[in-house]
């Protein structure tokens, strides 16, 4: 999504526009894009009159905030011991692969980010592999490509129920203007 001032503006005024709240406001920045982007910092920084170095030490701070683009995905690959003795290497390689990234960066496309963690504790599903939260243990290289395919599906699925959810309510605001209409004729 596209910064937006106003979706910022609107965000700060639900906590009251108090400094006590910034945690609050960047938490819900980060949920609305996915990141925490510059302007709305400074827009943060602005309505809560605190100096700017101050919300980005918060915003840096807390490793659930990302201050660049994030994707609409966050494939996370556990690097643990248990993980790296049972593959997870190779499952980072061929993840990396699939989607052209490193760890720490996002597709072009902007539909996923790659990120690897130290531990996720889920050692028994080793190497495991945490897309949007959903956990895929015991991933291989071949389960790696299974995984990946199934969230590219998402995405074409979701623009589709997006598409129909439009054409609904173009139908039904049709409906209710005939309705509309039939109900002025039956007056006069």
């Amino acid at each position: 999504m596209k910064y937006n001032p106003r979706v910022v503006n609107t965000i700060i005024s639900q906590y009251n526009s108090e400094k006590s709240n910034l945690l609050a406001i960047l938490t819900d920045i980060q949920a609305e894009y996915n990141w925490l982007p510059p302007d709305a910092l400074k827009l943060v920084a602005d309505k809560l009159n605190v100096p700017l170095i101050d919300v980005y030490g918060v915003a840096s701070f807390y490793h659930a905030f990302s201050l660049t683009p994030r994707g609409k995905h966050i494939v996370t690959v556990c690097q643990g011991t248990a993980c790296h003795v049972r593959g997870a290497p190779t499952v980072l390689n061929r993840i990396q692969g699939i989607l052209n990234i490193t760890p720490g960066c996002t597709t072009a496309d902007e539909q996923f980010t790659l990120e690897t963690v130290n531990c996720l504790g889920a050692c028994a599903l080793a190497p495991i592999v945490v897309v949007d939260g959903n956990y895929h243990g015991q991933a291989t290289t071949q389960k790696a490509n299974a995984i990946i395919a199934q969230y590219r599906k998402k995405k074409t699925t979701k623009k589709r129920k997006k598409g129909m959810a439009h054409a609904t309510a173009r139908m039904n605001t049709a409906r209710r203007k005939r309705i509309s209409v039939s109900k002025k004729r039956k007056k006069k």
